[in-house]
């Protein structure tokens, strides 16, 4: 090592001078009205984005789990396999689930039972 300071050191360090130099001209940056932050409106709109996502995911669970229903009960009075009306029931079940989940704030795992159920569902349509 050659015993040399890095080239970065803080001018707090090599001169006091500059250090209250430097001090002056954070304070005058803060002062500045573009400088600070609105956190009152971030908060506002995380708050909105989760409050929407929470009814778009119980919507969306509801909806499909009343899709899965009709479709499970219209298998029923055709002649289908038992296999068909089945699987719509269990992935209109897996739906509701999701709503719920959805409903308490759970949205990513409501999605991913969303997405199962909406396959289980497919799954029951191309036995038919």
């Amino acid at each position: 090592m050659s015993g040399r300071a890095d080239s970065d050191t803080d001018p707090e360090i090599t001169d006091p001078g500059a250090a209250a130099a430097q001090d002056t001209e954070r304070d005058a940056v803060q002062d500045e009205p573009d400088a600070v932050p609105d956190e009152p409106d971030d908060a506002d709109e995380s708050a909105e984005d989760a409050r929407r996502a929470r009814w778009t995911a119980a919507g969306t669970g509801a909806v499909l789990a009343l899709a899965g229903l009709a479709a499970a009960l219209l298998r029923l009075t055709r002649s289908a396999p038992a296999f068909v009306p089945a699987a719509y029931a269990a992935g209109a079940a897996v739906c509701a689930g999701a709503a719920v989940l959805g409903s308490r704030g759970r949205t990513r795992r409501a999605l991913w039972l969303l997405i199962a159920g909406v396959m289980v569902m497919a799954l029951g349509d191309q036995s038919d």
